[in-house]
């Protein structure tokens, strides 16, 4: 599995339509989706799963009054149940073999992170929908994973959760090391790297790309939380402490850095799970959610100084996290 800063083709999307997952806050989603498409066409084709022509018809008269380049939009007709193509989308893996790049697709299950939200049969089979699309070989390991789950350097190594992994809700079949294997098998990695705990609010059951995130070969990004009083700040700080005695894949220790939580976000008094990690790597940009204008300045600051070759691009989120996720749980990569 490439990393995800690897050269992009393009990037997959499963436009919103579910308005339970937005309780009363739908309206603004489309424009924030309306954003990252316009920030990503010039740079890479965007591809977006919709229900029929009458949803392809909408979407893209929206996105031609927000002034977004169409031309390297494109449309499937790939129904979902709802829009976190993170988790129910294709993921792509790569070999050379005779001097060509060939590619394949995980079709993982998905069970909406451990059944908490039926019906999924449609988010389900997007990867394989998409592998018919294009005519690219399907792999059907069997057991549930989600996208958001994992991280990878594209070198071998793997960070993950085991209070995501490990969840019974997900593979009580499985035991921690008959996972590995799964990884080391469908995602070509040789080194794992499992975190604790995630943050408050995340119904994923902790996600890694909520707090620790690869920006390239040998240096992680992982979000602290400074107030003791925060219930997020002992299994942040546990997390740092981990990292810090990790190793690649060659048996060499990690540049970790730090990024700042944003202050509490609530809505109808329920914590979200808004986090500067779960930003979004595209073809010479960072795609990165904003919550809180006291924090916001040193997230973007530190993003931008670990990817200096790309430009870090900041958008309100706080309207998109009321769903539970942000901009990396709505984007698919799609690798060159």
């Amino acid at each position: 599995m490439p990393a995800e800063w690897a050269p992009h083709r393009g990037t997959w999307l499963s436009w919103p339509h579910k308005l339970e997952s937005w309780p009363g806050k739908f309206e603004p989603v489309p424009f924030i989706f309306a954003a990252m498409v316009r920030h990503l066409a010039p740079r890479e084709e965007v591809h977006i799963n919709v229900t029929d022509t009458e949803m392809e018809a909408s979407v893209r008269s929206f996105l031609a009054s927000e002034r977004v380049a169409l031309r390297g939009v494109h449309f499937h007709h790939h129904p979902t149940n709802d829009a976190w193509c993170r988790d129910h989308g294709p993921i792509f893996v790569q070999r050379r073999a005779n001097g060509q790049t060939e590619q394949a697709i995980i079709d993982w299950g998905f069970n909406a992170w451990g059944d908490k939200y039926p019906p999924y049969d449609l988010d389900d089979v997007i990867p394989t929908l998409v592998g018919a699309a294009f005519d690219i070989p399907v792999f059907h390991p069997g057991i549930v994973m989600e996208g958001g789950s994992l991280d990878v350097n594209g070198l071998g190594s793997l960070l993950t959760t085991t209070s995501c992994l490990l969840n019974p809700n997900r593979n009580p079949q499985l035991t921690q090391t008959q996972i590995e294997e799964y990884l080391r098998d469908y995602l070509g990695v040789s080194n794992i790297l499992w975190l604790g705990d995630g943050i408050e609010g995340d119904d994923t059951d902790g996600h890694i790309d909520d707090i620790t995130r690869f920006v390239n070969e040998r240096t992680i990004v992982t979000v602290v939380e400074d107030d003791p009083a925060d219930v997020n700040h002992e299994p942040l700080k546990a997390n740092l402490s981990r990292l810090r005695e990790m190793r690649d894949q060659d048996g060499q220790p990690f540049h970790v850095v730090t990024i700042p939580m944003p202050r509490r976000l609530e809505h109808d008094g329920q914590r979200l799970p808004a986090s500067y990690a779960n930003f979004y790597i595209a073809n010479g940009i960072v795609l990165v959610p904003t919550y809180d204008p006291e924090r916001d300045p040193q997230a973007l600051a530190t993003l931008q100084h670990v990817f200096p070759d790309r430009e870090v691009i900041g958008i309100d989120c706080t309207d998109l996290v009321w769903g539970l996720g942000a901009f990396h749980c709505v984007t698919q990569q799609w690798p060159a």
